[in-house]
Protein backbone atom coordinates (compact mmCIF):
# COMPACT_ATOMS: atom_id res chain seq x y z
CA UNK A 1 0.00 0.00 0.00
CA UNK A 2 2.85 2.52 0.88
CA UNK A 3 6.86 2.72 1.36
CA UNK A 4 6.97 1.57 4.94
CA UNK A 5 10.30 3.10 4.84
CA UNK A 6 9.38 6.50 3.01
CA UNK A 7 6.25 7.08 5.57
CA UNK A 8 8.53 6.26 8.64
CA UNK A 9 10.91 9.25 7.34
CA UNK A 10 7.66 11.10 6.36
CA UNK A 11 5.45 11.96 9.59
CA UNK A 12 3.38 14.00 7.78
CA UNK A 13 2.47 11.66 5.33
CA UNK A 14 1.53 9.42 7.57
CA UNK A 15 -0.63 11.41 10.02
CA UNK A 16 -2.19 12.73 7.12
CA UNK A 17 -2.78 8.73 5.82
CA UNK A 18 -4.57 8.22 9.56
CA UNK A 19 -6.50 11.11 9.26
CA UNK A 20 -8.28 9.98 6.10
CA UNK A 21 -8.18 6.53 7.78
CA UNK A 22 -11.73 5.97 6.22
CA UNK A 23 -10.84 7.03 2.84
CA UNK A 24 -7.84 5.86 2.26
CA UNK A 25 -8.08 1.85 3.89
CA UNK A 26 -9.95 -0.83 2.39
CA UNK A 27 -9.75 -3.89 4.39
CA UNK A 28 -8.27 -4.90 7.57
CA UNK A 29 -4.85 -6.04 5.79
CA UNK A 30 -4.08 -2.01 4.72
CA UNK A 31 -4.94 -1.13 8.12
CA UNK A 32 -2.82 -3.74 10.07
CA UNK A 33 0.07 -2.19 7.81
CA UNK A 34 -0.54 1.18 9.12
CA UNK A 35 -0.83 0.26 12.62
CA UNK A 36 2.98 -1.61 12.50
CA UNK A 37 3.96 2.11 10.79
CA UNK A 38 2.65 3.61 14.27
CA UNK A 39 4.33 0.87 16.25
CA UNK A 40 8.05 1.01 14.77
CA UNK A 41 7.72 5.21 14.09
CA UNK A 42 6.92 5.30 18.38
CA UNK A 43 3.34 7.37 17.11
CA UNK A 44 1.13 4.23 18.22
CA UNK A 45 0.22 6.03 22.18
CA UNK A 46 -0.95 9.35 20.15
CA UNK A 47 -4.53 9.46 20.74
CA UNK A 48 -5.66 11.12 17.38
CA UNK A 49 -4.06 8.10 15.71
CA UNK A 50 -5.00 4.83 17.75
CA UNK A 51 -8.66 6.55 17.77
CA UNK A 52 -8.38 6.17 13.85
CA UNK A 53 -7.41 2.70 14.17
CA UNK A 54 -9.78 1.55 16.53
CA UNK A 55 -12.74 3.51 14.92
CA UNK A 56 -11.76 2.08 11.26
CA UNK A 57 -11.97 -1.54 13.26
CA UNK A 58 -14.81 -1.23 15.04
CA UNK A 59 -17.25 0.30 12.88
CA UNK A 60 -15.64 -0.05 9.09
CA UNK A 61 -17.81 -2.88 6.81
CA UNK A 62 -14.53 -4.25 6.71
CA UNK A 63 -13.27 -3.80 10.01
CA UNK A 64 -12.54 -6.05 12.83
CA UNK A 65 -14.43 -5.25 15.98
CA UNK A 66 -12.42 -7.85 18.07
CA UNK A 67 -8.93 -6.37 16.76
CA UNK A 68 -10.72 -2.81 17.74
CA UNK A 69 -11.14 -4.15 21.27
CA UNK A 70 -7.36 -5.76 21.66
CA UNK A 71 -6.19 -2.25 20.70
CA UNK A 72 -8.17 -0.21 22.97
CA UNK A 73 -6.79 -2.63 25.92
CA UNK A 74 -3.34 -1.75 25.71
CA UNK A 75 -3.73 1.94 25.17
CA UNK A 76 -2.55 3.46 28.80
CA UNK A 77 -5.22 5.52 28.76
CA UNK A 78 -8.20 5.92 26.47
CA UNK A 79 -10.97 8.79 25.54
CA UNK A 80 -14.42 7.86 25.92
CA UNK A 81 -14.51 8.27 22.45
CA UNK A 82 -12.40 5.06 21.98
CA UNK A 83 -14.76 2.98 24.54
CA UNK A 84 -18.08 4.39 22.73
CA UNK A 85 -16.65 3.19 18.97
CA UNK A 86 -16.16 -0.39 20.51
CA UNK A 87 -19.28 -0.62 21.98
CA UNK A 88 -21.33 0.50 18.94
CA UNK A 89 -18.89 -2.14 16.98
CA UNK A 90 -20.34 -4.70 19.12
CA UNK A 91 -23.73 -3.73 18.99
CA UNK A 92 -23.98 -4.45 15.53
CA UNK A 93 -21.48 -7.23 15.46
CA UNK A 94 -22.77 -10.86 15.68
CA UNK A 95 -21.38 -10.60 19.37
CA UNK A 96 -24.00 -7.94 20.72
CA UNK A 97 -22.41 -9.28 24.11
CA UNK A 98 -19.41 -7.42 23.87
CA UNK A 99 -20.88 -4.03 24.21
CA UNK A 100 -21.97 -4.96 27.95
CA UNK A 101 -19.03 -6.10 28.74
CA UNK A 102 -16.76 -3.56 27.51
CA UNK A 103 -19.13 -1.12 29.15
CA UNK A 104 -18.44 -3.13 32.07
CA UNK A 105 -14.70 -2.43 31.68
CA UNK A 106 -15.27 0.89 30.91
CA UNK A 107 -16.85 1.72 34.57
CA UNK A 108 -13.88 -0.01 36.10
CA UNK A 109 -11.29 2.32 34.39
CA UNK A 110 -12.60 4.74 35.64
CA UNK A 111 -13.75 6.38 32.09
CA UNK A 112 -17.57 8.45 32.60
CA UNK A 113 -20.15 7.43 29.87
CA UNK A 114 -21.71 10.02 27.93
CA UNK A 115 -24.74 10.51 25.94
CA UNK A 116 -23.37 8.62 22.82
CA UNK A 117 -22.74 6.10 25.50
CA UNK A 118 -25.99 4.46 25.97
CA UNK A 119 -28.02 4.09 22.74
CA UNK A 120 -25.97 1.47 21.61
CA UNK A 121 -26.10 -0.49 24.93
CA UNK A 122 -30.08 -0.19 24.20
CA UNK A 123 -29.40 -1.49 20.91
CA UNK A 124 -27.49 -4.64 21.94
CA UNK A 125 -29.85 -4.87 24.89
CA UNK A 126 -32.92 -5.40 22.19
CA UNK A 127 -30.72 -7.55 19.68
CA UNK A 128 -30.33 -9.38 22.52
CA UNK A 129 -33.88 -9.90 23.34
CA UNK A 130 -32.92 -9.26 26.90
CA UNK A 131 -35.22 -6.73 28.49
CA UNK A 132 -33.74 -7.08 32.13
CA UNK A 133 -30.51 -5.85 30.83
CA UNK A 134 -32.35 -3.17 28.90
CA UNK A 135 -33.64 -2.08 32.22
CA UNK A 136 -30.02 -2.04 33.93
CA UNK A 137 -28.99 0.17 31.09
CA UNK A 138 -31.94 2.52 31.69
CA UNK A 139 -31.32 2.69 35.21
CA UNK A 140 -27.31 4.16 34.68
CA UNK A 141 -29.29 6.16 32.01
CA UNK A 142 -31.46 7.67 34.98
CA UNK A 143 -28.97 7.59 37.12
CA UNK A 144 -26.61 9.42 35.12
CA UNK A 145 -28.92 12.74 34.46
CA UNK A 146 -29.09 11.67 30.69
CA UNK A 147 -33.17 10.57 30.75
CA UNK A 148 -34.36 13.49 29.26
CA UNK A 149 -31.94 13.42 26.19
CA UNK A 150 -34.21 12.33 23.25
CA UNK A 151 -32.12 10.18 21.36
CA UNK A 152 -31.25 7.82 24.39
CA UNK A 153 -35.03 7.56 24.87
CA UNK A 154 -35.84 6.85 21.24
CA UNK A 155 -33.04 4.07 21.72
CA UNK A 156 -35.06 2.92 24.87
CA UNK A 157 -38.82 2.74 22.81
CA UNK A 158 -36.67 0.78 20.57
CA UNK A 159 -35.18 -1.75 23.28
CA UNK A 160 -38.60 -1.96 25.32
CA UNK A 161 -40.63 -2.49 22.22
CA UNK A 162 -38.06 -5.24 20.75
CA UNK A 163 -38.46 -7.18 24.24
CA UNK A 164 -42.22 -7.05 24.20
CA UNK A 165 -42.54 -4.83 27.03
CA UNK A 166 -45.01 -2.00 24.69
CA UNK A 167 -46.09 -0.39 27.76
CA UNK A 168 -42.98 0.60 29.32
CA UNK A 169 -42.13 1.45 25.47
CA UNK A 170 -44.94 3.99 25.56
CA UNK A 171 -43.91 5.22 28.94
CA UNK A 172 -40.80 6.68 27.91
CA UNK A 173 -42.46 7.68 24.62
CA UNK A 174 -44.98 10.10 26.83
CA UNK A 175 -42.49 11.40 29.03
CA UNK A 176 -40.02 13.09 25.86
CA UNK A 177 -40.71 16.93 25.64
CA UNK A 178 -40.25 17.26 21.99
CA UNK A 179 -40.57 14.69 19.79
CA UNK A 180 -38.92 14.31 16.71
CA UNK A 181 -39.59 12.03 13.56
CA UNK A 182 -37.44 9.05 15.33
CA UNK A 183 -39.49 9.25 18.53
CA UNK A 184 -42.94 8.74 16.50
CA UNK A 185 -41.03 6.15 13.91
CA UNK A 186 -39.82 4.29 17.52
CA UNK A 187 -43.20 4.04 19.15
CA UNK A 188 -45.39 3.08 15.80
CA UNK A 189 -43.05 0.83 14.97
CA UNK A 190 -43.27 -0.80 18.58
CA UNK A 191 -47.06 -1.65 18.65
CA UNK A 192 -46.45 -2.86 14.90
CA UNK A 193 -44.17 -5.29 16.33
CA UNK A 194 -46.19 -6.03 18.55
CA UNK A 195 -49.11 -6.88 16.60
CA UNK A 196 -51.25 -3.60 18.13
CA UNK A 197 -51.92 -2.43 14.91
CA UNK A 198 -54.77 -0.59 16.61
CA UNK A 199 -52.48 1.67 18.45
CA UNK A 200 -50.07 1.67 15.35
CA UNK A 201 -52.57 3.02 13.46
CA UNK A 202 -53.45 5.83 16.26
CA UNK A 203 -50.12 7.20 16.58
CA UNK A 204 -49.98 6.81 12.95
CA UNK A 205 -52.50 9.35 12.33
CA UNK A 206 -51.75 11.61 15.74
CA UNK A 207 -48.39 12.02 13.73
CA UNK A 208 -47.23 15.39 12.78
CA UNK A 209 -45.22 14.75 9.77
CA UNK A 210 -45.22 11.10 7.94
CA UNK A 211 -42.02 10.41 6.42
CA UNK A 212 -41.50 6.53 4.37
CA UNK A 213 -40.63 4.76 7.69
CA UNK A 214 -44.00 5.92 9.04
CA UNK A 215 -45.98 4.63 5.94
CA UNK A 216 -44.11 1.40 5.68
CA UNK A 217 -44.06 0.69 9.64
CA UNK A 218 -47.98 0.88 9.49
CA UNK A 219 -47.96 -1.53 6.79
CA UNK A 220 -45.67 -3.85 7.50
CA UNK A 221 -47.93 -3.93 10.83
CA UNK A 222 -50.54 -4.85 8.95
CA UNK A 223 -49.01 -7.93 6.76
CA UNK A 224 -47.61 -9.09 10.35
CA UNK A 225 -51.12 -8.78 12.02
CA UNK A 226 -52.86 -10.69 8.83
CA UNK A 227 -54.80 -7.87 7.56
CA UNK A 228 -53.24 -7.90 4.05
CA UNK A 229 -56.16 -6.07 2.17
CA UNK A 230 -55.33 -3.02 4.83
CA UNK A 231 -51.96 -2.79 4.09
CA UNK A 232 -52.77 -2.40 0.63
CA UNK A 233 -55.33 0.15 1.38
CA UNK A 234 -52.15 2.00 3.20
CA UNK A 235 -50.39 1.65 0.03
CA UNK A 236 -52.81 2.94 -1.90
CA UNK A 237 -52.89 5.93 0.08
CA UNK A 238 -49.40 6.36 0.22
CA UNK A 239 -49.01 6.31 -2.91
CA UNK A 240 -51.96 9.37 -3.06
CA UNK A 241 -50.36 11.58 -0.27
CA UNK A 242 -47.47 10.21 1.17
CA UNK A 243 -43.35 10.42 0.05
CA UNK A 244 -42.15 7.33 -2.73
CA UNK A 245 -42.03 3.90 -1.38
CA UNK A 246 -38.43 2.25 -1.14
CA UNK A 247 -37.20 -1.54 -0.48
CA UNK A 248 -39.04 -1.93 2.75
CA UNK A 249 -42.63 -0.88 2.30
CA UNK A 250 -42.55 -3.04 -1.52
CA UNK A 251 -41.06 -5.91 0.16
CA UNK A 252 -44.24 -5.37 2.40
CA UNK A 253 -46.85 -4.74 0.13
CA UNK A 254 -45.51 -7.95 -2.32
CA UNK A 255 -45.99 -10.13 0.61
CA UNK A 256 -49.57 -8.76 0.95
CA UNK A 257 -50.39 -9.67 -2.65
CA UNK A 258 -48.75 -13.07 -2.31
CA UNK A 259 -50.89 -14.18 0.98
CA UNK A 260 -54.11 -12.50 -1.06
CA UNK A 261 -53.55 -14.10 -4.48
CA UNK A 262 -53.91 -10.88 -5.35
CA UNK A 263 -51.74 -11.32 -9.41
CA UNK A 264 -52.87 -8.20 -10.84
CA UNK A 265 -52.27 -5.96 -8.06
CA UNK A 266 -48.88 -7.89 -7.50
CA UNK A 267 -47.90 -6.80 -11.50
CA UNK A 268 -48.96 -3.31 -10.76
CA UNK A 269 -46.72 -3.14 -7.95
CA UNK A 270 -44.29 -4.92 -10.45
CA UNK A 271 -44.67 -1.64 -12.64
CA UNK A 272 -44.44 1.08 -9.76
CA UNK A 273 -40.95 -0.19 -9.09
CA UNK A 274 -39.87 0.03 -12.85
CA UNK A 275 -41.81 3.34 -13.20
CA UNK A 276 -40.38 5.03 -9.87
CA UNK A 277 -36.43 3.74 -11.16
CA UNK A 278 -36.42 1.84 -7.28
CA UNK A 279 -32.84 0.06 -7.60
CA UNK A 280 -34.55 -4.07 -7.90
CA UNK A 281 -31.82 -5.45 -5.58
CA UNK A 282 -31.84 -8.86 -4.61
CA UNK A 283 -34.14 -8.52 -1.70
CA UNK A 284 -36.88 -7.13 -4.22
CA UNK A 285 -36.28 -9.59 -6.80
CA UNK A 286 -36.78 -12.42 -4.06
CA UNK A 287 -39.77 -10.85 -3.25
CA UNK A 288 -41.49 -10.94 -6.44
CA UNK A 289 -40.69 -14.38 -7.47
CA UNK A 290 -42.01 -15.48 -4.06
CA UNK A 291 -45.16 -13.36 -4.73
CA UNK A 292 -45.57 -14.52 -8.52
CA UNK A 293 -45.32 -18.35 -7.42
CA UNK A 294 -47.33 -18.34 -4.67
CA UNK A 295 -50.38 -16.21 -7.21
CA UNK A 296 -49.52 -18.91 -9.50
CA UNK A 297 -48.19 -17.15 -11.96
CA UNK A 298 -44.69 -19.32 -12.31
CA UNK A 299 -43.63 -18.55 -15.37
CA UNK A 300 -43.34 -14.58 -14.39
CA UNK A 301 -41.20 -15.72 -11.20
CA UNK A 302 -38.91 -17.76 -13.18
CA UNK A 303 -38.62 -14.71 -15.49
CA UNK A 304 -37.77 -12.11 -12.24
CA UNK A 305 -35.63 -15.74 -10.99
CA UNK A 306 -33.60 -16.20 -14.14
CA UNK A 307 -32.90 -12.19 -14.67
CA UNK A 308 -30.50 -12.81 -11.48
CA UNK A 309 -26.53 -14.08 -12.41
CA UNK A 310 -25.93 -17.22 -10.52
CA UNK A 311 -23.33 -15.25 -8.42
CA UNK A 312 -25.45 -12.40 -7.16
CA UNK A 313 -28.17 -15.46 -6.14
CA UNK A 314 -28.68 -16.50 -2.79
CA UNK A 315 -30.41 -19.00 -0.83
CA UNK A 316 -33.09 -16.48 -0.31
CA UNK A 317 -34.03 -16.44 -3.37
CA UNK A 318 -33.51 -20.16 -4.15
CA UNK A 319 -35.95 -21.40 -1.54
CA UNK A 320 -38.89 -18.66 -3.40
CA UNK A 321 -38.40 -20.61 -6.16
CA UNK A 322 -38.18 -24.45 -5.68
CA UNK A 323 -40.69 -23.23 -2.81
CA UNK A 324 -42.80 -21.79 -5.28
CA UNK A 325 -42.64 -24.78 -8.00
CA UNK A 326 -43.45 -27.70 -5.29
CA UNK A 327 -46.67 -25.35 -3.80
CA UNK A 328 -47.84 -25.54 -7.82
CA UNK A 329 -47.49 -29.54 -8.01
CA UNK A 330 -44.13 -29.11 -10.26
CA UNK A 331 -41.67 -31.29 -7.90
CA UNK A 332 -39.75 -32.48 -10.43
CA UNK A 333 -38.84 -29.53 -11.48
CA UNK A 334 -38.26 -27.90 -8.06
CA UNK A 335 -35.83 -30.92 -7.16
CA UNK A 336 -34.04 -29.81 -10.38
CA UNK A 337 -33.55 -26.44 -8.99
CA UNK A 338 -32.30 -27.78 -6.07
CA UNK A 339 -29.75 -29.52 -7.84
CA UNK A 340 -28.19 -26.88 -9.92
CA UNK A 341 -28.44 -24.93 -6.72
CA UNK A 342 -26.26 -27.41 -5.13
CA UNK A 343 -24.14 -26.90 -7.92
CA UNK A 344 -23.55 -23.36 -8.11
CA UNK A 345 -22.39 -23.48 -4.36
CA UNK A 346 -25.31 -22.31 -2.32
CA UNK A 347 -25.22 -24.44 1.06
CA UNK A 348 -28.96 -24.99 1.57
CA UNK A 349 -31.14 -24.12 4.88
CA UNK A 350 -33.52 -25.13 7.27
CA UNK A 351 -35.98 -23.48 5.13
CA UNK A 352 -34.52 -25.24 1.86
CA UNK A 353 -34.90 -28.20 3.59
CA UNK A 354 -38.80 -27.58 4.14
CA UNK A 355 -39.31 -26.62 0.47
CA UNK A 356 -37.88 -29.78 -0.01
CA UNK A 357 -40.15 -31.89 2.00
CA UNK A 358 -43.04 -29.74 1.17
CA UNK A 359 -42.31 -31.23 -2.50
CA UNK A 360 -42.09 -34.56 -1.73
CA UNK A 361 -45.52 -34.42 -0.06
CA UNK A 362 -47.27 -33.07 -3.04
CA UNK A 363 -45.24 -35.71 -5.64
CA UNK A 364 -45.61 -38.53 -2.91
CA UNK A 365 -42.26 -39.55 -2.77
CA UNK A 366 -41.37 -40.76 0.82
CA UNK A 367 -38.09 -42.41 0.38
CA UNK A 368 -37.32 -39.05 -1.08
CA UNK A 369 -38.81 -37.35 1.94
CA UNK A 370 -36.64 -39.20 4.56
CA UNK A 371 -33.34 -38.51 2.60
CA UNK A 372 -33.74 -34.57 2.73
CA UNK A 373 -35.31 -34.94 6.49
CA UNK A 374 -32.08 -36.72 7.07
CA UNK A 375 -29.92 -34.55 5.50
CA UNK A 376 -30.96 -31.73 7.77
CA UNK A 377 -29.33 -33.21 10.74
CA UNK A 378 -26.24 -34.30 8.76
CA UNK A 379 -25.39 -30.80 7.78
CA UNK A 380 -25.36 -29.57 11.24
CA UNK A 381 -28.68 -28.18 11.40
CA UNK A 382 -31.72 -29.17 14.02
CA UNK A 383 -34.81 -30.13 12.24
CA UNK A 384 -37.67 -27.75 13.66
CA UNK A 385 -41.62 -28.86 14.45
CA UNK A 386 -42.56 -27.34 10.87
CA UNK A 387 -39.72 -29.86 9.20
CA UNK A 388 -41.81 -32.56 11.25
CA UNK A 389 -44.79 -31.82 10.45
CA UNK A 390 -44.09 -32.05 6.82
CA UNK A 391 -42.73 -34.94 6.90
CA UNK A 392 -45.75 -35.88 8.69
CA UNK A 393 -47.59 -34.71 5.65
CA UNK A 394 -45.68 -37.16 3.36
CA UNK A 395 -46.33 -39.91 5.26
CA UNK A 396 -50.12 -39.37 5.87
CA UNK A 397 -50.92 -38.40 2.24
CA UNK A 398 -49.32 -41.66 0.70
CA UNK A 399 -51.42 -43.42 3.15
CA UNK A 400 -49.25 -44.38 6.13
CA UNK A 401 -50.95 -43.11 8.78
CA UNK A 402 -49.94 -45.48 11.09
CA UNK A 403 -46.14 -44.85 10.75
CA UNK A 404 -47.14 -41.26 10.81
CA UNK A 405 -48.54 -41.72 14.32
CA UNK A 406 -45.40 -43.93 15.33
CA UNK A 407 -43.20 -41.02 13.96
CA UNK A 408 -45.35 -38.47 16.20
CA UNK A 409 -44.82 -40.67 19.32
CA UNK A 410 -41.19 -40.71 18.70
CA UNK A 411 -40.14 -36.87 18.12
CA UNK A 412 -38.38 -35.10 21.00
CA UNK A 413 -40.82 -32.23 20.58
CA UNK A 414 -44.44 -32.24 21.34
CA UNK A 415 -47.13 -32.37 18.43
CA UNK A 416 -48.25 -29.03 17.17
CA UNK A 417 -51.97 -28.76 15.84
CA UNK A 418 -50.63 -28.51 12.21
CA UNK A 419 -48.70 -31.94 12.81
CA UNK A 420 -52.49 -33.43 14.22
CA UNK A 421 -53.80 -31.86 11.23
CA UNK A 422 -52.02 -33.36 8.37
CA UNK A 423 -52.48 -36.75 10.40
CA UNK A 424 -55.60 -36.04 10.95
CA UNK A 425 -56.66 -35.09 6.85
CA UNK A 426 -54.48 -38.29 6.37
CA UNK A 427 -57.18 -40.70 8.32
CA UNK A 428 -59.99 -39.11 7.12
CA UNK A 429 -59.00 -39.50 3.49
CA UNK A 430 -57.64 -43.40 3.28
CA UNK A 431 -60.37 -44.29 5.82
CA UNK A 432 -58.60 -45.04 9.13
CA UNK A 433 -61.17 -43.33 11.30
CA UNK A 434 -60.41 -44.96 13.76
CA UNK A 435 -56.96 -43.16 14.10
CA UNK A 436 -59.00 -40.40 13.15
CA UNK A 437 -60.89 -39.77 15.76
CA UNK A 438 -58.16 -40.39 18.21
CA UNK A 439 -56.28 -37.33 16.70
CA UNK A 440 -59.50 -35.23 16.20
CA UNK A 441 -60.22 -35.61 20.16
CA UNK A 442 -56.27 -34.72 20.92
CA UNK A 443 -56.95 -31.40 18.23
CA UNK A 444 -59.41 -30.53 20.40
CA UNK A 445 -57.79 -30.90 23.93
CA UNK A 446 -54.99 -28.97 22.64
CA UNK A 447 -57.01 -25.98 20.91
CA UNK A 448 -60.73 -26.10 22.65
CA UNK A 449 -61.68 -22.63 21.01
CA UNK A 450 -60.65 -23.36 17.85
CA UNK A 451 -63.44 -23.81 15.81
CA UNK A 452 -62.27 -26.01 12.84
CA UNK A 453 -61.02 -28.58 15.13
CA UNK A 454 -64.80 -29.38 16.09
CA UNK A 455 -65.26 -29.26 12.63
CA UNK A 456 -63.26 -31.68 11.95
CA UNK A 457 -63.44 -34.00 14.14
CA UNK A 458 -67.51 -33.73 13.53
CA UNK A 459 -66.42 -34.27 9.71
CA UNK A 460 -64.71 -37.64 10.65
CA UNK A 461 -68.26 -38.87 12.17
CA UNK A 462 -70.04 -37.90 9.29
CA UNK A 463 -67.93 -40.05 7.16
CA UNK A 464 -68.26 -42.82 9.78
CA UNK A 465 -72.12 -41.88 9.17
CA UNK A 466 -72.15 -41.24 13.06
CA UNK A 467 -74.47 -38.67 12.85
CA UNK A 468 -75.52 -38.45 16.51
CA UNK A 469 -72.09 -37.97 17.17
CA UNK A 470 -71.60 -35.20 14.49
CA UNK A 471 -74.79 -33.40 16.49
CA UNK A 472 -73.31 -33.58 19.61
CA UNK A 473 -69.73 -32.49 19.08
CA UNK A 474 -71.95 -29.68 17.81
CA UNK A 475 -73.60 -28.44 20.76
CA UNK A 476 -70.77 -29.36 23.30
CA UNK A 477 -69.25 -26.46 20.51
CA UNK A 478 -71.69 -24.49 20.88
CA UNK A 479 -71.96 -24.92 25.25
CA UNK A 480 -68.65 -23.88 25.25
CA UNK A 481 -69.41 -20.78 23.29
CA UNK A 482 -67.40 -21.52 20.09
CA UNK A 483 -68.97 -20.04 17.21
CA UNK A 484 -67.66 -21.22 13.97
CA UNK A 485 -66.22 -18.69 11.74
CA UNK A 486 -67.86 -18.20 8.81
CA UNK A 487 -65.82 -19.75 5.60
CA UNK A 488 -64.88 -17.11 2.68
CA UNK A 489 -62.61 -16.83 -0.39
CA UNK A 490 -60.97 -13.77 -2.19
CA UNK A 491 -61.40 -13.03 -5.96
CA UNK A 492 -59.73 -11.07 -7.71
CA UNK A 493 -61.36 -9.02 -11.19
CA UNK A 494 -60.04 -6.49 -12.80
CA UNK A 495 -57.00 -5.94 -10.49
CA UNK A 496 -59.75 -5.21 -7.39
CA UNK A 497 -60.26 -8.21 -4.71
CA UNK A 498 -63.82 -9.24 -4.00
CA UNK A 499 -64.07 -11.23 -0.48
CA UNK A 500 -66.99 -13.96 -0.82
CA UNK A 501 -67.99 -15.37 2.83
CA UNK A 502 -70.14 -18.62 3.05
CA UNK A 503 -74.32 -17.34 3.20
CA UNK A 504 -73.32 -14.15 3.15
CA UNK A 505 -76.21 -12.09 0.27
CA UNK A 506 -74.56 -8.69 0.53
CA UNK A 507 -73.48 -8.64 -2.77
CA UNK A 508 -75.47 -7.00 -5.57
CA UNK A 509 -74.82 -10.14 -7.51
CA UNK A 510 -75.71 -12.62 -4.86
CA UNK A 511 -78.28 -14.18 -6.87
CA UNK A 512 -76.88 -14.89 -10.05
CA UNK A 513 -73.81 -16.27 -7.72
CA UNK A 514 -76.20 -18.84 -5.61
CA UNK A 515 -77.72 -19.47 -8.74
CA UNK A 516 -74.00 -20.66 -10.53
CA UNK A 517 -73.35 -22.06 -6.97
CA UNK A 518 -76.81 -24.29 -7.65
CA UNK A 519 -75.89 -25.60 -11.25
CA UNK A 520 -72.23 -26.80 -9.92
CA UNK A 521 -73.57 -28.70 -6.31
CA UNK A 522 -76.26 -30.58 -8.80
CA UNK A 523 -73.45 -31.42 -11.79
CA UNK A 524 -71.48 -33.01 -8.53
CA UNK A 525 -74.58 -34.57 -7.33
CA UNK A 526 -75.03 -36.43 -10.37
CA UNK A 527 -71.24 -37.13 -10.38
CA UNK A 528 -70.76 -38.46 -6.74
CA UNK A 529 -72.17 -41.79 -5.67
CA UNK A 530 -74.20 -42.32 -3.31
CA UNK A 531 -71.52 -43.42 -0.56
CA UNK A 532 -70.21 -39.75 -0.82
CA UNK A 533 -73.25 -37.74 -1.35
CA UNK A 534 -73.94 -37.77 2.71
CA UNK A 535 -71.12 -36.62 3.96
CA UNK A 536 -70.75 -34.23 0.94
CA UNK A 537 -73.89 -32.24 1.27
CA UNK A 538 -73.46 -32.94 5.25
CA UNK A 539 -70.32 -30.98 5.01
CA UNK A 540 -72.02 -28.28 2.52
CA UNK A 541 -74.58 -27.66 5.03
CA UNK A 542 -72.36 -26.89 7.51
CA UNK A 543 -70.07 -24.47 5.88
Amino acid sequence: MLNASFATKSPIILQTIITNLHENCKSMSELKQIHALLLTSGLSQQHPFTSQIISFSALSDSGNIDYSYRVLTQLPTSTVFDWNAVIRGYSKSRNPNGSISVFIKMLRHGASPDYLTYPFLAKASARLLKRELGVAVHGHIVKAGFESDRFISNSLIHMYATCRDIVYARKVFDKIPVRNSVSWNSMLDGYAKCGDVVSAREVFELMPERDVVSWSSLIDGYVKDGEYGEALKVFERMRAMGPKANEVTMVSVLCACAHLGALEQGKTMHCYMMENKLPLTLVLRTALVDMYAKCGAIDEALHVFRGVSLQQSDVLIWNAMIGGLATHGLVQQSLEYFREMQMIGIVPDEITYLCLLSACAHGGLVKEAWHFFECIGKHGMTPKSEHYACMVDVLARRGQVEEAYQFICQMPCDPTPSMLGALLNGCTNHGKLGLAEVVGRRLIEIQPNHDGRYVGLSNVYAVSKRWDDARSLRKAMERRGVKKSPGFSFVEIFGTLHKFIAHDKSCPDSEEIYGMLNVIVNEIRSDTDNRDQEFFFYAVENL
